[in-house]
């Protein structure tokens, strides 16, 4: 089964654009083994091929106003499900608060409580911040394929510092979760309304083995529709994900702007680090919606 693309310049074959138009495909950032196998049997790509022709579609969720260069990566994960991820920048705060394609794929993938990843598909060479970003899965056989290359991670990452060099056994998508509750200092005087338990349940889902800092985020958009996201640390700190960022580029996923959210709310865990301040002020970057909080209880 090939991994590389027979032509670059015509991946999205005629087939493929009517299967997916015929099927209302066009719109999805997440895709079912069933519609991949729909997909092969229309275009007659196989499993690699089909990759880099529905890079197109993440690409085109790419917000880049910075760089104007525009990345697409997929997560294929081991339940079979393909997950898109592009690359995020925002105006008016540092680079480093960038989300890059690979990490909005992964982080795409940890919203549906994925618990392993084949293979990660990316337009271009991923970076090193994205390979240590990666390296956080801890997984042996991690394989990543862009345009005319493939390559196991650990061959792109020789003598890696990752989760093992600080006692960790599992990774960014295999670890437990939490029960975290609210602190008595910021207990909430009435009951959690759903857009909380929301950010609340991403909160106990996240990944923060090294500050304990466990985090979560929900954005209310006009429609109704919520874009969550949740905390994904990292071994070498700075590849951390922020919950904000995460469900920042499933909004941009969905084809939503900023001028759509309604409501954001943030729940974290009281810890030496903490996500409330720098959030708030990415998200006053973005749009005039305050930043609700609730911090809870640090988990033991």
């Amino acid at each position: 089964m090939s991994l590389m693309p027979k032509n670059r310049s015509s991946t999205m074959n005629d087939a493929l654009k009517q299967t997916l138009d015929q099927h209302r495909l066009s719109r999805l950032t997440r895709f079912s083994p069933e519609q991949i196998q729909l997909l092969m049997d229309a275009s007659e790509l196989g499993t690699g091929a089909l990759a880099f022709a529905l890079l197109p579609l993440a690409e085109a969720k790419a917000q880049v106003p910075i760089s104007d260069f525009a990345v697409g990566a997929i997560a294929i994960g081991g339940s079979g499900h393909w997950y898109l991820g592009a690359n995020v920048e925002f105006v008016g705060v540092p680079l480093h608060q960038s989300v890059h394609a690979e990490q909005a794929a992964i982080g795409h993938a940890a919203l549906f409580d994925e618990q392993y990843i084949e293979r990660v598909v990316v337009s271009a060479s991923p970076c090193g911040h994205c390979r240590q970003f990666m390296h956080e899965l801890n997984q042996d056989d991690l394989l990543l394929v862009w345009p005319e290359h493939h390559f196991m991670l650990n061959e792109l990452l020789p003598h890696a510092f990752g989760p093992a060099d600080l006692q960790q056994t599992y990774g960014l998508l295999n670890h437990p979760t939490a029960n975290l509750t609210a602190s008595s200092q910021s207990a909430p005087e009435h009951k959690p309304d759903a857009l909380t338990l929301a950010a609340w349940d991403h909160a106990c889902a996240s990944y923060a083995p090294y500050s304990h800092n466990r985090a979560g985020v929900a954005l209310l958009l006009n429609d109704g529709q919520i874009c969550p996201g949740r905390y994904l640390e990292n071994a070498a700190f700075n590849p951390s994900l922020g919950p904000l960022h995460l469900a920042l580029s499933q909004l941009y996923l969905q084809s939503y702007t900023t001028a759509d959210i309604k409501r954001a709310v943030l729940v974290e865990a009281r810890a030496e680090a903490q996500q409330a301040a720098h959030a708030a002020l990415l998200l006053g970057q973005l749009c005039a919606v305050p930043l609700e909080t609730l911090v809870l209880a640090r988990e033991e």
